[in-house]
């Protein structure tokens, strides 16, 4: 399995564009979240909507959901085929309802299957979404009372998306053998919705190593080498997960 990060920012970033990922098996494709930013962070990697087997979703935000609409408009009219939707099932019907309803509902088009073919992910169950890709989705804290979920890939790579610092739940990956931790870091304090550098620096430089830092600001170089035993994911790089 391969990761990369078309985009690596915050939602606020404009240099690094929203905080969104290719995910590879073999043979498949996949974009974990596509934000308000997302089409053009595939384009300007020279990717096509196209040539994604699907979206896999961690919650619901403009910076991971904002090019969704414009993504089930391209397959549906471009390129004349449903993607899968991998959603967590407590988030299916807010992201229609409350998201994508007011630009996607025509006539014939009234519901998200309309667009995609939707595949809940349920808590506690690991689910196959492509040859070489199986996801765990795990409940996290990010916004008060706002459902949010962080992705164990594979059983070895852990996804954060957008969550604040957990301490409890970072020793347990590490405890399970967690290999690499993709983890949203808010340079600058106070962490009210993200996890800050300067929490994550409480970390044991044993987890500090498996941890790569996303969902930066765009004063991100003004921080290299103040984050421990941590660095930087680099936007667009292929990180291989095998």
């Amino acid at each position: 399995m391969r990761i990369q990060m078309v985009g690596t920012g915050s939602a606020f970033a404009k240099r690094y564009f929203n905080n969104n990922a290719l995910i590879e098996g073999d043979g498949c494709r996949f974009m974990l979240d596509c934000g308000v930013t997302g089409p053009t962070a595939l384009h300007k990697a020279g990717i096509t909507f196209g040539e994604l087997d699907g979206l896999l979703i961690s919650h619901i935000h403009a910076d991971h959901v904002g090019g969704v609409e414009e993504y089930a408009f391209q397959m549906k009219f471009i390129y004349g085929r449903k993607p899968l939707l991998y959603v967590p099932e407590p988030l299916i019907e807010t992201l229609w309802e409350n998201t994508l309803r007011g630009g996607l509902q025509q006539e014939e088009s009234q519901t998200l299957d309309s667009y995609f073919q939707v595949v809940p992910l349920m808590e506690g169950k690991e689910t196959d979404i492509g040859p070489g890709i199986s996801v765990e989705m795990i409940r996290t804290r990010h916004m008060p009372g706002k459902a949010s979920f962080s992705f164990l890939l594979n059983g070895r790579f852990f996804y954060s998306a957008d969550m604040v610092f957990d301490r409890p739940l970072l020793e347990q990956l590490d405890e399970r053998g967690i290999e690499i931790i993709f983890h949203d870091c808010q340079l600058h304090p106070p962490g009210q919705v993200h996890a800050t550098l300067e929490e994550l620096l409480t970390l044991p430089e044993r987890i500090q190593e498996k941890i790569r830092l996303m969902h930066y600001g765009d004063d991100m170089e003004q921080f290299i080498g103040s984050t421990g035993r941590m660095s930087f994911v680099e936007q667009n790089r292929i990180y291989s997960l095998d």
